[in-house]
């Protein structure tokens, strides 16, 4: 087994990455011309680095299965990307977004690599804003936020229930604007069979075209991979079928090392499973547990409907066992406490395998402000919902919407019934300080690597890695290994 080396830079904490940044060697603007980076996968971590990559100079080769680089899998993120901008003054800061990632990954990951994701957290912002992303605004027209779980501050930036789409079209409109440059060749319909290494280094990489069957060969200086990550393996999960971990297998069966496999993310807010017909689950965002009020009855199997049981006879378990996070406690919290009360006899739907989300007493809340802002004093219990409502549904109607379109049932009457489900993967390639595998020359980006989520992901921070690795981490470190390669040849 070779050595490994997390190549961390020396000194303190906060200062590792600006000392690296201004020490780190560069590649000159017509040596990058000369340079190739293939970049496998076109999600928000493969199209960010495609962009960035492709933008400062370098001649890139992007590949993906879909027919788009818009259909990969980081459309269907739904609540939010995390950034310490502290827009609320409710104490949020550079080093308690590190810290909450740390402790929220039971103090599992690197640490290095976290502070640097908080520090290029604020930068993703304004990066997105530049491209246009339509992130949430405010009354007076600044950038909104929500809460998520994990936390005791409002860090997290959202487009409704969208997020993963919006910013995917903004990566998009970043990589087709160099694709119609001509620094960019995409390739869609592609699958990478193999890495290719050549005296121990990354060289490229073999693709099928999925369109004529062709096998190809693509030569590049280095290799990066954005192909997110493993939930698959398991029976169900949120993720879409063609997300196959595929990539990440050939690039271990050459020799890059896997991380963490066992650390895999039980998201607590899925629709509970219908039937043996399904190929996959539905994710219901963790915003929901901003409004929504998780409860499951009192009494041992209830069969009585939710708007039947009073409120003295529903038991609100996070808010009892966790007061000072409420609903909004980390993913893994939430969700071994949701099994935990159904394996207890309490869960709720035909399958007992379920508890409620609850909005009625924000939809109230929401209605009493409307209200009050319209001049009506002392409103109804009817007004105050009917006013309400329109608040949530500008918040979340999509994901209402969805919601009622998979099980039939109105959520703005009826609580959602949601259970726990595989999400996200925490483990993956490793990778060191740089992105760079075990494998000279092949980087990894994203859900495919292990560094930055230890044992638990908080919510909105998935987004968060995979734009900081593609549009301001990789164009820094991948210069460090490519300006030793400026006198290797392009193979035809």
């Amino acid at each position: 087994m070779s050595a490994i080396n997390s190549n961390i830079p020396e000194g303190d904490l906060t200062t590792k990455w600006t000392k690296y940044k201004s020490s780190v060697p560069l590649v000159n603007p017509s040596n990058k011309r000369s340079l190739e980076v293939i970049v496998v996968g076109s999600g928000l971590a493969g199209a960010s680095a495609a962009a960035t990559l492709a933008e400062m100079g370098y001649k890139v080769k992007c590949f993906c299965f879909q027919d788009s680089p818009r259909r990969a899998h980081s459309i269907a993120a739904q609540g939010g990307i995390n950034a310490a901008k502290n827009y609320q003054n409710d104490g949020d800061s550079t080093y308690r977004l590190f810290y909450d990632t740390i402790k929220g990954g039971d103090y599992r990951a690197r640490e290095a690599n976290v502070h640097r994701l908080a520090e290029v957290s604020a930068n993703i912002i304004d990066q997105c804003v530049a491209q246009g992303v339509p992130l949430a605004r405010e009354y007076g027209g600044l950038l909104d936020n929500r809460s998520f779980g994990g936390t005791q501050v409002q860090r997290t930036f959202y487009a409704a229930g969208q997020t993963g789409q919006q910013l995917l079209l903004g990566a998009y409109s970043a990589l087709e604007r160099q694709i119609g440059m001509g620094k960019v060749e995409m390739f869609t319909r592609h699958e990478m069979l193999e890495v290719v290494k050549i005296d121990g280094k990354a060289r490229g990489i073999i693709a099928r075209n999925l369109l004529t069957g062709e096998l190809e060969r693509h030569f590049g200086h280095a290799v990066v991979l954005g192909t997110g990550g493993y939930g698959n393996v398991f029976y169900l999960s949120t993720n879409a079928m063609g997300s196959n971990v595929t990539a990440a297998w050939k690039a271990n069966k050459q020799g890059a090392f896997f991380a963490n496999p066992c650390y895999t993310q039980i998201h607590p807010t899925c629709i509970p499973v219908s039937g043996d017909h399904q190929s996959k689950l539905t994710l219901m965002s963790e915003s929901l547990r901003n409004d929504g009020r998780i409860w499951v009855p009192k009494k041992k199997d209830d069969t009585r409907k939710a708007s039947d049981i009073p409120e003295d006879e529903r038991d609100y378990y996070l808010e009892r066992r966790y007061p000072a996070f409420g609903n909004l406690v980390p993913r893994d919290v939430a969700s071994r406490a949701a099994k935990e009360r159904c394996d207890a006899g309490y869960g709720v739907g035909a399958s007992k395998l379920a508890v409620y989300l609850d909005f009625k007493a924000n939809t109230e809340r929401y209605g009493k402000i409307e209200a009050s802002k319209a001049g009506i004093h002392n409103p109804d219990k009817e007004t105050c919902m009917r006013l309400g409502t329109a608040v949530v549904k500008e918040k979340y109607g999509n994901l209402f919407d969805m919601y009622a379109q998979i099980t039939g049932e109105n959520p703005y009457e009826t609580p959602m019934r949601i259970y726990p489900a595989v999400h996200y993967t925490m483990g993956g390639l490793w990778v060191d300080y740089n992105l760079m595998t075990s494998v000279p020359g092949l980087y990894c980006t994203g859900e495919a690597n292990f560094s930055d989520h230890g044992a638990n992901r908080l919510g909105a921070s998935a987004l968060m890695q995979g734009l900081a690795d593609g549009y301001f981490v990789l164009p820094y470190t991948i210069g460090a290994y490519l300006s030793k390669e400026i006198s290797v040849k392009s193979i035809p």
